[in-house]
């Protein structure tokens, strides 16, 4: 009885590791490797941002006011901004005055005034020379994010305080 039970207990184990061979055999056989396919080139200008959205994050105040909104232009054709304008005074948009070409990267340099206490929500408009429409396309950016106040500092040491290390009189 124990070598009959040994005995199905080998073909089983011998049949299951046939079928697996077989399995990764016929596997190997169906498998087709394929290129991947070609990105299509726009064609004429084409900004293309890593983001439209920058989150400052909570902030104290008078922190770093500046970020970038970074992009390649993946078009054909020299890309131009025309324009860039701030929903407010207190966001302020650098960008490159000169054109960017085909395959280049730049930035544009937001400055939000980190002064003002509270949550924000502020747009850049961005007008570019993408399109046919000969004022342009815009693109609207955002930054947000909440400036906390400094803490506080504490007052300095009054002069006429006793030293520990100086002789007592």
């Amino acid at each position: 009885m124990k070598k009959f039970a040994l005995l199905i207990f080998c073909l089983t184990i011998g049949f299951s590791a046939s079928m697996i061979a077989q399995t990764k055999e016929n596997t190997k056989k169906n498998t087709t490797i394929t290129k991947p396919e070609a990105v299509e080139q726009v064609v004429g200008p084409h900004m293309n941002l890593e983001t439209t959205v920058v989150d400052y994050g909570t902030i104290e105040q008078d922190s770093d006011p500046y970020r970038y909104f970074n992009f390649v232009n993946d078009g054909t054709e020299p890309l131009v901004i025309k324009h860039a304008k701030g929903s407010c005074g207190c966001t302020v948009p650098e960008y490159a005055k000169e054109p960017i070409m085909p395959g280049e990267s730049s930035q544009i340099k937001v400055r939000y005034a980190t002064n003002r206490m509270n949550a924000f929500t502020k747009t850049v408009t961005i007008t570019t020379n993408e399109g046919t429409d000969a004022a342009g396309k815009k693109r609207i950016l955002t930054i947000k994010g909440k400036v906390i106040p400094k803490p506080v500092e504490p007052d300095a040491v009054p002069k006429s305080a006793p030293s520990i290390f100086a002789p007592g009189k």
